[in-house]
């Protein structure tokens, strides 16, 4: 994959700078980083591949979301790996300075997925599949201890929520400011919020993923 105005070596070198930056008590996380770098960008570049909007094989640092993205990867690939922790939660706490996300490197995205806006993004350890859609403020919670299961395809535009016991059916989408709380939906909807805590559903009339993924 092309690093556009970089090389892996500045990337490398970037990142650690920005990690001295925001946490400067002199720990020593190259290795860490070094180590884990190649496989993180890996992820990343099929990640990248699967967006229509973004060229192939190319990843531009410059670009807020693509290095969202980035970290988010680099820290959870760290953490399947048995990393360092202390090195896991200066990433997750960089990408939530720098990006306004909140996503803890233990949380599992899938390996294709799109990011509109991250501002106000809150994921939790939910189970998450491919071509998820975000954009900002939307959130993903457990009630009590239990959390979503969101199936292929969930497109979450903004200021919405799926907190709960919710199985959320394959190309379901949440419209602008709709929760859904301890709720299934069957896919291939579009939900609603009406009033309060009632939703409506409505079928899908056009094909939103592929004007967003290839």
């Amino acid at each position: 994959m092309k690093l556009i105005g970089f090389t892996r070596a500045r990337l490398l070198d970037y990142t650690l700078a920005q990690i001295a930056s925001f946490f400067p008590d002199g720990a020593d996380v190259r290795g860490q980083i070094d180590k884990h770098l190649d496989e993180s960008l890996e992820r990343l570049r099929k990640c990248i591949n699967s967006v229509r909007c973004w060229e192939m094989e190319a990843f531009n640092y410059q670009h807020s979301t693509q290095y969202c993205i980035y970290l988010y990867f680099l820290s959870n690939t760290i953490w399947r790996h048995g990393g360092s922790i202390n090195v896991c939660t200066k990433l997750f706490s960089l990408n939530k300075a720098l990006n306004g996300i909140d996503c803890f490197y233990e949380v599992e995205l899938p390996e294709r997925f799109f990011i509109g806006h991250s501002v106000g993004i809150v994921l939790a350890k939910a189970t998450y599949s491919d071509y998820l859609v975000l954009y900002q403020n939307s959130t993903v919670g457990k009630n009590h201890g239990v959390a979503p299961v969101l199936e292929e395809g969930v497109v979450m535009y903004p200021n919405t929520a799926i907190i709960g016991e919710c199985h959320v059916g394959p190309r379901t989408i949440l419209a602008q400011g709709t929760s859904i709380i301890n709720r299934d939906t069957q896919g291939n909807q579009i939900v609603f919020n009406t009033s309060g805590a009632q939703v409506d559903v409505r079928n899908i009339s056009r094909d939103v993923w592929s004007d967003i993924f290839r």
